[in-house]
């Protein structure tokens, strides 16, 4: 059993308001198509960053020919390698999770949903001109700030938009779209890295072409409504009911409490949850589980994405080829995503991310033994599948936890440790396949793998079909 319910979170704001009032309201509603259409919105924003997170290992072997970096370096921490470009993109994750999760508790999750998303754009087009790697690994650091911010945004953003009974397939709906450019980046490398279009690394246009197609994020902003649940906590109720009466509208539920709610008077102040008291019962418990799975979890799913064509590499095919198979691999992103929605809100969330532990840990003993193209690839699909389900599942787990106060800073905070993990997973990375072949790194994989399920199994809380503490 876990060691915190959730039921006795959300004991803790039992009283009546209307943030209260709110999300019993948004618990009721039905799906309905303009739900989707939010949910969709939001991730098609989000694209922009899975584009300019996993450009990370796609572009990789450009970075080599063109001299700015190694696959391997002698050094541990050595800072000419790719290991280096991974950890400064990581670093940056850490500082914009860590340290800026607030900023969309503060100012809401709209405004920093676009703003986050334009500068880590600028930024990935300020580096797409570096000539040294100091350069290159300074703009990947400050790109990464934004990306961070970003993903905790959006997170806490679709948690709370949607009723808990729909909450698993928005999520795994959300990743579907989001990964959508994973495939469309690992084409773009496998055409464009082995050139130089106009005298123009071809690596360069990757990240440029990214950058370029973010600027949509104007467009969809305009049609994406502030989260109800932040307004009403931040005493901004005639507002939240506004955007409430809409959802309600748009899926066909009579709107009798409007009126009720809007007579009561002046909204009183909501029970402050500070960012101190995740660090006391009941929240502290919930917090260091979700550090430490974070922790883990990063090497299984970033020590191969980010990594697939060097890792391709290693095993004697050569760059244009392993660029071909990655683009082929990277379409398990997008589909697996939507096939485990069959079954999103069906099972608990700990259920669902120890199952794709498992596979995680099986496809990959496959994926380092298998030489035949065929099998590469198909044990490279069903790995990222495993990694796809577990990332939408814990995605929604690590959100829904936590109180609306606090929610992106507590998502923060907990994720901020896979920033970390994956920082330190670039050196780590490199190191065993120096020493180790791509053996020892499904080797290291797999002992992230094994903890995970330990931990999450042992104290993750069951969530299915509750509704979020406000």
């Amino acid at each position: 059993m876990s060691a915190v319910e959730l039921g006795s979170v959300a004991d803790l704001a039992s009283t009546t308001s209307e943030p209260d009032e709110i999300s019993r309201r948004l618990e009721a509603l039905p799906a309905s198509p303009h739900v989707w259409r939010l949910v969709i919105l939001l991730s098609l924003g989000g694209s922009f960053e899975m584009y300019d997170l996993f450009f990370t290992g796609y572009i990789a072997p450009g970075l080599s020919r063109s001299g700015l970096m190694t696959a391997t370096t002698q050094a541990f921490f050595g800072f000419s390698g790719i290991g280096a470009f991974v950890a400064a993109t990581f670093a940056g994750l850490f500082v914009g999770t860590f340290f800026l999760g607030f900023l969309a508790d503060r100012f809401g999750r709209r405004a920093i949903f676009t703003f986050a998303l334009l500068g880590y754009s600028a930024a990935s087009v300020v580096m797409a001109f570096q000539t040294t790697s100091e350069g290159l690994l300074l703009w990947r650091f400050i790109a990464g700030i934004g990306i961070g911010v970003e993903i905790i945004t959006i997170d806490a953003y679709i948690t709370e938009l949607v009723p808990s009974w729909m909450r698993g397939r928005a999520f795994a709906i959300n990743q579907s779209v989001m990964f959508i450019s994973i495939p469309i980046v690992a084409f773009l490398s496998w055409w464009l890295v082995p050139l130089q279009p106009y005298g123009l690394d071809g690596w360069r246009w990757v990240v440029l072409i990214g950058a370029a197609g973010s600027m949509v994020i104007w467009v969809l902003r305009l049609f994406v409504p502030e989260s109800p649940l932040w307004l009403a906590r931040h005493g901004r109720t005639e507002q939240a009911l506004k955007i409430l009466a809409s959802l309600e509208a748009s899926a066909g539920v009579g709107n009798t409490q409007l009126g009720a709610i809007a007579n009561r008077g002046p909204a009183r102040t909501p029970t402050k949850v500070g960012f101190a008291e995740l660090f006391r019962p009941p929240y502290l418990s919930l917090v260091v589980m979700f550090m430490v799975f974070n922790f883990c979890q990063a090497f299984g799913f970033y020590g191969f994405a980010n990594w697939v064509p060097t890792l391709l590499v290693e095993k004697g095919i050569t760059v244009t080829k392993s660029l071909e198979y990655s683009f082929i691999v990277a379409f398990a992103y997008p589909i697996a995503p939507l096939l485990a929605s069959s079954f999103a809100d069906r099972l608990e969330r700990k259920w669902i991310i120890c199952g794709a532990c498992v596979a995680i840990i099986a496809f990959g003993a496959a994926f380092s033994q298998f030489t035949a193209p065929a099998l590469l690839i198909l044990s490279g699909v069903l790995l990222t599948a495993a990694n796809t389900t577990m990332s939408y599942a814990y995605h929604a787990y690590q959100t829904e936890v936590f109180p609306t106060a606090i929610r992106a800073r507590a998502s923060g905070l907990v994720y901020s440790m896979s920033r970390i993990s994956a920082m330190f997973s670039g050196f780590i990375v490199a190191y065993m396949l120096r020493i180790g072949g791509v053996g020892g790194v499904f080797g290291l994989i797999t002992s992230a793998m094994i903890l995970v399920i330990i931990v999450v199994a042992t104290f993750g809380p069951n969530v299915r079909g509750k509704p979020l503490d406000v």
